[in-house]
């Protein structure tokens, strides 16, 4: 397996799209957790990240007369529920926690989601979830190469100190967009300061498509968590 550089993932990708990185510090202390989007239309382009009152963020209008279509980039990207920890790249985020009030699962609840109905894109949902132990689960629905019908992909893995996996919904940039393809990417994590991942991460999004960015690290043995938010829009 060949673990990749995250700068480099994203700093030779104009278009990722919003991404979502899950794993482990490399002195196995902390799970790590980041969450960015993107945009190009002015629509997608107007959003910042901000605290929820469900131990997560969600995206917000930064000038609301600007605002058109609400519907797929207005959301909680990251909640939580119990010792768990959920993030995803639209409203899936609340179908998981429902589904998990209801003592069902992950995979029960993206069952019932799938592909942003945005023709011809077909926005893959990107979607993870990260437990007291630092295990994790990453999720995509995506459509059939460019074909309207839902595939589901679903990956678990075991928390390993210095590894991480990266996701996002789009291969690259084009018209329409290509979706990202294949498995979650192994990255390399260290032992750096959450101030320093975030700012690694947030010099090395595409300056002109990059919005808004979350990370957050949580003590493995205490569950005390540290936070942080980036949003272009000031």
């Amino acid at each position: 397996m060949k673990i990749e550089s995250l700068a480099a993932e994203l700093n030779t990708n104009s278009y990722p799209g919003r991404g979502i990185v899950l794993g482990k510090s490399a002195d196995g202390k902390r799970a790590v957790i980041a969450y960015f989007i993107m945009g190009r239309s002015v629509n997608s382009r107007n959003r910042i990240f901000e605290e929820n009152d469900r131990g997560g963020i969600r995206t917000k209008a930064f000038d609301e007369s600007k605002m058109e279509d609400p519907s797929l980039i207005i959301y909680n990207p990251v909640l939580k529920f119990e010792d768990k920890t959920i993030v995803t790249n639209g409203d899936q985020t609340d179908t998981v926690y429902d589904f998990y009030a209801q003592g069902k699962s992950f995979c029960d609840a993206l069952f019932t989601r799938e592909f942003e109905p945005d023709e011809p894109n077909y926005t893959p949902r990107i979607s993870g979830v990260i437990r007291a132990n630092g295990d994790y689960t990453l999720s995509i629905l995506k459509s059939n190469n460019g074909v309207p019908e839902c595939l589901r992909f679903f990956f678990d893995y075991p928390a390993e100190p210095g590894l991480g996996h990266f996701i996002h919904t789009y291969k690259c940039d084009g018209n329409p967009i290509p979706s990202f393809e294949g498995e979650p990417t192994p990255i390399k994590l260290g032992n750096e300061s959450i101030d320093e991942f975030t700012d690694m991460l947030w010099n090395n999004l595409n300056e002109d498509n990059k919005v808004s960015l979350f990370t957050r690290y949580i003590d493995l043995d205490t569950g005390d968590e540290e936070t942080r938010i980036v949003n272009k829009n000031k």
